[in-house]
């Protein structure tokens, strides 16, 4: 028998139990391996595929160097103290520390710095930082149109040196690659997934393997390690120096992904494949290719491709592409990740958004961002013609991206984790000057192309705010026109017929009657014999227990209050969530529960809020959302949608 909950009960959020640590060391050795493999073609895709254009961009790219020593020497000395300090000491020591429940990622650092603001005198600073971490957002739908297109191309070229006769067909064929790729992304990762970390492990080992040939033959190229070489070249060079910056930054590009990913795989098994895998492949793979520089200059148009010995040249172009392939499906996989927790944070308004696998919730499929992707990579690809050119746009964006990272990481450690102020505040200037040293090399880049991932991210970042001031105004307008609840059930006549069943209006807030309830009772002169008002809530963190799922109280007259709450990674699955009611003495049945929809129509008005233009482009976002229908996977033959004008 259905029962409700008692008159003004109310549940409360129960925290999470940890699951039992597992005294099975060898399982968990197992399992680790098993994370280090999937961390090497996910996280380390876009960093480990940089030896393909990045010391080929210091030496033949906008800014070319002479291949002699002094400058052979400074950059690679330069290349293994960025490593040094960017990739190892900034994110796999320290940034890796800001999880948010497990996760990474710039929204992660966005709740933990919203953690420490949220009282206290310094609340005056969330504005800043949610900014922030928009541009971080915005800046890497930037990146990431620029990603797939500067590495396949890359790759593909390798077809230069291994069959000459085909250097024609180069656009061609990586059309082709990126057109399949972007095709088959609405299956899901799940089948090429299993070969990622096996192959990008070839991929390693392979730059290892040429490093050793090549560093044999020229063994002085290991004094590079001595940082005394990056000072003598910015002594003796200066500019040259400083704009060989821009290159020396496209090793580390990726690097954002050790953090970004870390909910994934977990801080243990990124760190291991960094320290053990990663980080001494690519190393020795450039020290190689300095070494075949310092041999034969010549070899600066192409120093990769140049230093596979010629039988094998033809292979190593079918393992870069694969490997430039597995690079750009984790950024593209990230993108698609990203947008819907963007969607669940009020960012973006709601897209299709379809699960491709039954039991991770992380592998996703996002039609519009993907066919929005496909385009916009290969408009780069055609525009530009050759990775050298893309080389140009590349990195700005990233370099931005890491400014905010460092920003909004000095905030998390004097406000929350209350770090010294000499330690925290030494960690800033001295991080903020080296991203900024490398943000401003990288600029003198923005009239030679530059300038297409910062539109691109300015674009996000109109987009990003637009949609999330509309809302607010929505709401507050919604709000002003709204029946307060105990009004509307006293004023609700004792004789209004109520019909059998149950009926969930969804609403934006928790104040208030619906308007689609108004509606129906004006033009249906009915009621359920049971209403909830329903409203979905995204919490600033990846996951919300099942415990707190859900929160019931009860209004009086059979009307009831529920509140769903969602991590910003968490599936919105409202018929899943409304199971947990039952712990409650709450049922739902499916054949007696209707759920009324409101759909507002917006009217751009000259009310305060926000520029008339920004107001239709937020009703044109708004026209073009996916129906709460399909994003909160209701039953299509138990909804009922009523609409309604609103000015903004």
């Amino acid at each position: 028998m259905n029962q409700d909950p008692s008159p003004g009960s109310h549940s409360s959020a129960l925290s999470d139990l940890a699951p039992p640590r597992s005294q099975n060391l060898p399982h968990q050795h197992r399992r680790i391996g098993v994370m280090v493999i999937g961390a090497l073609g996910v996280v380390f895709g876009d960093i480990g595929t940089s030896p393909l254009y990045a010391l080929k961009e210091a030496f033949s790219g906008a800014h070319p160097m002479p291949a002699d020593e002094p400058h052979v020497f400074g950059i690679l000395s330069l290349v293994f103290w960025t490593f040094m300090f960017i990739v190892t000491l900034k994110y796999a020591v320290i940034v890796m520390r800001a999880d948010n429940k497990g996760e990474g990622g710039s929204l992660a650092l966005v709740a933990l710095a919203s953690q420490a603001l949220a009282d206290g005198k310094n609340k005056w600073l969330m504005p800043v930082v949610v900014a922030l971490g928009i541009s971080a957002g915005a800046l890497f739908y930037g990146d990431s149109m620029i990603t797939p297109a500067v590495s396949v191309l890359s790759a593909v070229e390798g077809l230069n040196v291994a069959l000459p006769g085909l250097s024609d067909f180069i656009v061609p064929i990586t059309v082709v690659i990126l057109v399949f790729l972007f095709m088959v992304q609405r299956y899901g990762t799940r089948v090429m997934g299993r070969a990622f970390g096996p192959i990008t492990g070839l991929w390693f080992l392979s730059l290892a393997v040429l490093g050793v040939m090549n560093i044999i033959k020229a063994p002085e190229i290991l004094k590079a390690l001595n940082p005394m070489y990056a000072v003598a070249f910015f002594v003796e060079f200066k500019m040259v120096a400083f704009l060989a910056l821009g290159a020396a930054f496209l090793v580390v590009t990726g690097a954002e992904a050790l953090y970004a990913d870390m909910g994934h795989f977990g801080k243990k098994a990124i760190r291991l494949s960094w320290f053990w895998i990663v980080f001494p492949g690519l190393m020795i793979n450039y020290l190689g290719q300095g070494a075949l520089l310092l041999n034969n200059p010549k070899a600066a148009e192409n120093p990769f491709f140049l230093m596979v010995p010629e039988w094998a040249q033809l292979p190593m172009v079918v393992l870069a592409t694969m490997a430039t392939v597995i690079a750009s499906q984790a950024v593209i996989s990230g993108t698609f990740s990203l947008s819907r927790q963007a969607m669940q944070m009020g960012f973006l308004p709601r897209m299709e958004t379809i699960h491709t696998s039954e039991t991770e919730r992380g592998q996703i499929y996002v039609p519009f961002i993907n066919w929005m992707l496909m385009v916009s990579v290969l408009a780069l690809v055609l525009g530009f013609g050759s990775s050298s050119n893309l080389a140009a746009a590349y990195g700005v964006a990233v370099s931005g991206d890491m400014i905010i990272t460092t920003v909004q990481l000095a905030t998390v450690m004097f406000l929350l984790w209350r770090w010294p102020a000499w330690l925290a505040g030494g960690f800033f200037v001295v991080f903020f000057a080296i991203d900024l040293a490398f943000f401003s090399a990288l600029a003198t880049k923005i009239p030679h192309g530059g300038w297409v991932p910062l539109a691109i991210g300015a674009a996000g970042f109109i987009l990003l705010t637009t949609w999330k001031k509309g809302r607010q105004l929505l709401f507050a307008r919604m709000s002003e026109e709204a029946m307060p609840v105990d009004l509307f059930l006293t004023s609700l006549s004792s004789n209004i017929t109520r019909v059998s069943g149950t009926a969930v209006f969804l609403s934006a807030t928790t104040q208030g009657v619906p308007h689609a309830l108004l509606h129906n009772l004006k033009h249906n002169k009915v009621v359920h014999e049971r209403v909830v008002f329903l409203t979905v809530i995204t919490e600033e963190v990846a996951h919300v227990p099942d415990s707190a799922r859900l929160e019931i109280q009860h209004l009086g007259r059979r009307f009831y209050r529920f509140v769903v709450r969602y991590g910003f990674l968490d599936p919105t699955n409202i018929p899943a969530a409304l199971t947990c009611a039952i712990k409650h003495n709450f049922e739902f049945n499916d054949m007696e529960t209707s759920f009324f929809l409101g759909r507002e129509t917006l009217i751009p008005s000259r009310r305060p809020g926000m520029a008339l233009w920004r107001e239709s482009l937020f009703a044109w976002m708004s026209r073009s959302a996916t129906s709460a229908l399909d994003f909160f996977h209701l039953p299509p033959n138990r909804v009922v949608e009523l609409g309604t004008q609103v000015e903004i």
